[in-house]
């Protein structure tokens, strides 16, 4: 029996050729690479805002706690005899854990006796929404604290800003600082001398670029190098007051000596977003570095001015975000 004939069907096979298929690929790839970083740039900007928001709740529960004790709180809470920022920070508890109330976390913050170390208690582990920068590479979960030795002195929950303890002139370890937080700190409104909107409260600092925590300044505890640490050499450590404090020197720094574990940065790009006492938050370009010659740049200098609250200096208009 012969077939019956199809009109529609002319004896040849349909479908594509291999040059065909590969032509189609070769435009969706295109597509794609065209895509990606328009979606990649709407993401960024999307945890930048976030970033931003978290400061603000930081600068809203700052001010409702000067409110309440007429006082910003604390930068570190030590009971101990002056030494080296060091082995002398216990008690330890930062302005961070002093802020949890006015966080919507006044159950975590009942949980605590503020009279013993911030290591007695696993609450620390906590993570706490408002510290972390969505950009920031952190862990799944708490992070095991390191002294000098390779041990560690207690475990907490992670942090991606850090309190301003002044600019270049004050190190984290000292007992004092020209900024809003350092050892022992009770700073008001009327002691900024050189304006609320112009004074920097907290920064960002990464935690993978310095690896800082919320609870406090663990005794014995040091910073570390994050993954995301761009500066030379390896073996940069900063002592425990650095857990919770920065200084306004650099941001994101490339050629600090020190590794930048005490200077501002953040994975977004371009500079990092920063907290005023007066509750604006604004986006800091990059000071990568210092002059040739060693010499603050004028970016530098400016950015130091911000960390501090009385030193009289000038910042020009432009210098601000």
């Amino acid at each position: 029996m012969r077939p019956r004939f199809n009109p529609l069907f002319n004896g040849k096979r349909s479908g594509f050729t291999l040059i065909e298929v590969l032509v189609v690929i070769a435009i969706i790839a295109v597509l794609i690479g065209l895509l990606l970083p328009a979606v990649q740039q709407a993401r960024e900007a999307a945890r930048r805002v976030q970033c931003k928001n978290n400061l603000k709740q930081i600068g809203l529960a700052l001010h409702n706690y000067h409110d309440v004790y007429l006082t910003f709180p604390i930068g570190y809470c030590s009971r101990m005899k002056y030494v080296d920022g060091a082995k002398d920070t216990a008690l330890g508890w930062a302005w961070s854990a002093y802020l949890l109330p006015f966080l919507d976390q006044g159950p975590l913050y009942n949980q605590f006796d503020w009279t013993l170390p911030p290591q007695n208690f696993t609450g620390i582990q906590t993570h706490i929404p408002a510290f972390t920068c969505p950009t920031d590479i952190t862990p799944a979960g708490p992070f095991a604290v390191p002294n000098s030795t390779g041990g560690s002195v207690g475990t907490a929950g992670v942090s991606s800003y850090a309190g301003i303890c002044g600019g270049d002139e004050s190190e984290v370890a000292s007992a004092t600082g020209s900024g809003i937080f350092f050892r022992n700190s009770s700073v008001r409104i009327s002691d900024i001398t050189d304006g609320s909107s112009y004074t920097i409260a907290v920064g960002e600092r990464a935690f993978s670029q310095a690896r800082g925590i919320w609870a406090g300044a663990l005794n014995y505890g040091i910073v570390t190098r994050g993954t995301s640490n761009r500066n030379p050499g390896t073996g940069q450590t900063k002592p425990a007051a650095c857990l919770v404090l920065s200084h306004c020197h650099l941001n994101n720094p490339l050629t600090d000596h020190d590794g930048g574990l005490d200077d501002l940065g953040s994975l977004h790009i371009g500079g990092s977003n920063a907290l005023f006492t007066d509750g604006s938050v604004r986006f800091m370009h990059n000071v990568p570095g210092d002059n040739p010659d060693g010499s603050y740049s004028s970016e530098s200098r400016i950015l130091q001015a911000l960390g501090t609250r009385g030193a009289g200096e000038i910042v020009p208009g432009d210098g601000v975000n």
